[in-house]
């Protein structure tokens, strides 16, 4: 009798998502306040703009995003690090993608933790979408034709689940994402990347402190 055969993920990357986080008067403050300070233009899409760096002290609806997000940093760099650590939020931003804007493949420096807060309905075409990291320049063989069934194990990019406002996901800083051209109406979005105080590997600790 043979035996039944059990496949296992190694090594599996966290994606944390918390839905409803924000309740909707926050969702509506951080909407009204940040959409008339999104003045940056992205270099990528003319139809994308950003708000500068800011830090939660910067506005007290910041503040209380902070409040919110905080914890769920310390559980989901539990999942990274083995260890429930105290975090601080390195830096928040808001987004704005009018139709036919795009935010194009990148990964966040300089943090570990990095998050996206939905504050305005997501057109199902524009949902933020993660990929593997390019490769080296060496050739690679693939299997890539109609007949192809797409897994986990398989497939070179996973669109994240609809968001709806007041929705967060959180993930690791160092994961590719971008979001493809948006069709529908303006989505906005406040991103923000997060640091833990300290790492300690053995006895050699290395803080962090802004």
């Amino acid at each position: 009798m043979s035996g039944t055969p059990e496949v296992i993920g190694l090594f599996p990357t966290p994606f944390m998502r918390i839905a409803g986080a924000l309740d909707r008067p926050l969702v509506a403050g951080l909407v009204s306040h940040f959409s008339a300070h999104a003045r940056t233009l992205n270099n990528s899409s003319a139809n994308l703009s950003h708000t500068t760096m800011l830090k939660p002290s910067d506005s007290p609806l910041l503040v209380t995003a902070a409040t919110v997000i905080t914890p769920m940093l310390s559980e989901f760099g539990a999942l990274m690090f083995g260890e429930r650590l105290p975090w601080a939020l390195k830096e928040m931003w808001v987004n704005l993608l009018d139709t036919g804007g795009r935010q194009a493949m990148h990964n966040h420096a300089n943090s570990f933790i990095s998050g996206v807060a939905y504050l305005t309905p997501t057109h199902p075409d524009s949902r933020t979408v993660f990929m593997k990291s390019p490769g080296g320049t060496e050739f690679s063989f693939k299997n890539d034709h109609a007949g192809v069934v797409t897994g986990p194990y398989n497939a070179e990019k996973w669109v994240s689940p609809q968001p709806e406002p007041g929705d967060i996901v959180l993930f690791p800083s160092y994961i590719m994402h971008a979001v493809p051209p948006n069709p529908g109406e303006r989505r906005i979005t406040l991103a923000f990347n997060a640091i833990p105080t300290q790492l300690d590997s053995w006895g050699y600790k290395i803080g962090f402190s802004g």
